[in-house]
């Protein structure tokens, strides 16, 4: 099948996915954004679809999981501090312990560590520890996902190195 055949009948299921997606959220705006989604997914991925599958099946597998990924990641980023900015003192009040000069000095130490890591190993680090998957960080940042699992890795060790002052009294906590 040409790719653009595909994306002709991607296209013509639209009203079909509409009603699909109101079935995973109430809101008209975000199921316009799932459909709008999933049909580009769709035809990003079209050479994955195979000739003679169920078009429409395979349209609602990507729309669910599609659906599925963003709740994750929704979930996920409203349960991890921001760190794109300073840390506020309610922020640190929140995750303080009983001494808080102790975590002012740690907090030091841990900005200090990153900021130490080039940026090549600090930006995936950074998207892997806000929920993004490694697919999504190699997408996104167009290398392959070996490499980003690589440098993740490499980004761990380092900070592993920078911060093993603090390993002996995290595994007491912990």
């Amino acid at each position: 099948m040409n790719t653009l055949s595909l994306d002709d009948q991607i296209c013509a299921q639209k009203s079909s996915l509409d009603l699909f997606a109101r079935k995973f959220t109430t809101d008209l705006e975000d199921a316009n954004d799932l459909v709008q989604d999933t049909m580009i997914k769709a035809i990003r991925y079209g050479s994955m679809y195979k000739e003679g599958t169920n078009l429409r099946g395979w349209l609602y597998t990507i729309m669910k999981n599609t659906f599925i990924n963003s709740y994750k990641k929704v979930s996920r980023k409203n349960s991890i501090m921001d760190t794109s900015e300073e840390l506020s003192s309610a922020q640190l009040k929140k995750s303080a312990s009983n001494n808080l000069g102790e975590n002012k000095f740690m907090m030091e130490d841990i900005n200090k560590a990153m900021q130490g890591l080039q940026p090549e190993y600090a930006i995936p680090f950074l998207k892997y520890f806000e929920g993004y998957k490694y697919h999504e960080i190699a997408e996104e940042l167009q290398i392959p996902i070996g490499t980003v699992k690589t440098r993740i890795h490499m980004a761990r060790q380092v900070l592993k190195g920078s911060l093993k002052m603090y390993a002996k009294e995290y595994r007491k906590s912990a």
